[in-house]
């Protein structure tokens, strides 16, 4: 094997590499080795002469188009064997590791997304553009047979080895539909299909893209759904809709667009990639023992439980049977637990509360600067929950104001908190004597955060010994 590396690098330079090193394998069966030297190149062996044909035809296609690919420089006559340009060693998914592993992106990792979302569209339709399709493989387009392909890849490698009953002939009826749906966006244009993270380099802060030889001729939606909801890419949903929309500038380029009718068709291949990637997940975890894939499968359910809680009416009896299939015990003990708010009322003169979850984190709101009802005989008698108190403290409007800079600040740790996984925040009200201020202050915040994140809210009024939950709305 690598005497024929050895070979091609000498025709190409002139002189032998003065090494050659294997690299780390993928999820596919072809090896790569670094042939170091003046120049270092990347040596690659297939196992299939259709397959590497694809690649290199592409490749050289791609190449006459401008777009960012490897250069090959040498191949073998077999075709099994060739080498190409090194790109380096960075992969876009280790570029924005830290904001995978945080769930904060920086303005460096946002950009670079959005150069590779731009990139897609360019490949998708100047790459389409003089493609002889017939070179692709396993198929030249995406059509019936090879959505069918997936969806039993699915169903074989994934949903039966998690030992879940369910009527073949049910699930099979809705794979049908679903084949329809998706083959209404049939176009003209070069599908990547394993357009994801780990398939884009970073050489010179620019992506290039690499293994495009599953490509066909297919819908533009399958690589937006496959690299926005790539499992372990851990995009947060707001960040997804930034990137949706760098992709949609960029596509108007090419045509135009319906954005509403994109919106609509683009949730139906997040859901056929998600299951296909499952499919994957399933062969090569539990079949091939690779831990990367076994380790990947709870982002991944995690998607699909997301993805489950909008309805598709046009699948019943699949979305029934992937509904039973998120909560399976295996599923659900691996399922993110959802942010729980404490939101309490206390007075200052008893001291702070402590926070028990451990976490030592939130906010401790001072209300004693707002006009204090208690200071009156006649509010006396009644807590921040009675309507004379809140009649008092609303008419005088300070509260008001007050509350409104709160939101603002609790309302976007909130939305990080559940972004980033998080499962609990504490929020803390004082005033005198926990009685009218704070209680008014913690119980509007509780409602207000419950009605517009849906999060469950553990509302306690320490002084008034008044306990609240306020349930997560799904």
């Amino acid at each position: 094997m690598n005497e024929e590396l050895k070979q091609l690098y000498i025709t190409y330079t002139g002189h032998e590499p003065e090494a050659i090193e294997e690299m780390p394998s993928s999820g596919s069966n072809r090896l790569y080795f670094r042939l170091k030297g003046q120049p270092t190149l990347i040596g690659v062996k297939g196992e299939s002469f259709e397959e590497n044909h694809a690649f290199l035809s592409m490749a050289k296609h791609f190449k006459k188009k401008g777009l960012p690919v490897p250069e090959v420089v040498g191949v073998s006559k077999d075709q099994m064997y060739y080498i190409q340009e090194d790109l380096g060693d960075l992969l876009l998914f280790k570029a924005i590791e830290k904001g995978r592993l945080t769930h904060q992106f920086s303005d460096d990792e946002k950009t670079l997304l959005k150069k590779t979302m731009r990139l897609l569209a360019k490949v998708q339709f100047r790459g389409a553009e003089g493609l002889d399709f017939s070179v692709c493989y396993p198929q030249a387009e995406f059509n019936e047979r090879s959505i069918l392909w997936d969806l039993n890849y699915f169903k074989y490698c994934f949903l039966k080895a998690t030992g879940l009953v369910f009527q073949e002939n049910l699930l099979e009826d809705d794979f049908q539909r679903m084949a329809q749906v998706l083959l209404k966006s049939s176009s003209d244009t070069f599908m990547y299909r394993d357009f994801q993270s780990r398939n884009v380099m970073i050489k010179d802060g620019e992506p290039w893209l690499i293994d495009f030889q599953g490509g066909r001729k297919g819908p533009f939606y399958y690589d937006v759904a496959s690299f926005l909801w790539q499992a372990k890419a851990n995009y947060p949903e707001s960040l997804r809709q930034e990137l949706l929309q760098e992709y949609l500038d960029a596509l108007r380029v090419y045509r135009e667009i319906d954005e509403a009718e994109f919106y609509s068709q683009l949730r139906h291949f997040v859901l056929f990639r998600t299951m296909q990637v499952l499919g994957a997940y399933g062969f090569r975890g539990y079949f091939e023992k690779k831990p990367h894939f076994m380790q990947s499968i709870p982002f991944a359910m995690e998607n699909l439980r997301q993805l489950l809680q909008h309805p598709y009416p046009e699948y019943p009896y699949l979305c029934e049977v992937l509904q039973q299939l998120t909560e399976l015990k295996q599923f659900k003990d691996q399922q993110k637990k959802p942010l729980v708010v404490k939101v309490m009322s206390f007075a200052y003169k008893k001291g702070i509360p402590d926070d028990t979850t451990g976490n030592g984190g939130g906010y401790v709101f001072d209300c004693r600067a707002i006009n204090n009802p208690g200071k009156y005989d006649r509010y006396k008698p009644f807590i921040g929950l009675d309507k004379p108190v809140i009649l008092f403290l609303e008419e005088d409007g300070e509260i008001l104001t007050f509350l409104k800079h709160v939101y603002a600040l609790v309302d976007s740790s909130v939305k990080r908190y559940m972004e980033r996984g998080f499962t609990n925040l504490s929020v803390c009200f004082g005033c005198t004597g926990g009685q009218h201020r704070s209680v008014y202050a913690a119980q509007h915040l509780a409602e207000h955060l419950n009605e517009k994140f849906g999060v469950e809210i553990n509302l306690i009024h320490r002084e008034q010994n008044i306990q609240q939950t306020l349930p997560a709305k799904n």
